[in-house]
């Protein structure tokens, strides 16, 4: 289990990685390489805190 540091840590990561995958999305389009690519890896984020926070 994540200590709260950690789980605050991990929000940042998953907040930031939103940003960009918007600021991409913009630029782009939801389809584009990159903006799937980054909608990925903000998955693999999301699925590790779900898993700590459940």
């Amino acid at each position: 289990m994540l200590n709260l540091l950690d789980e605050k840590a991990l929000l940042f990561q998953i907040a930031i990685k939103r940003k960009i995958m918007y600021k991409k999305a913009k630029n782009y389009g939801f389809t584009h390489p990159t903006v799937v690519e980054c909608s990925q890896e903000l998955d693999v984020l999301l699925n590790k805190y779900q898993k700590i926070a459940s």
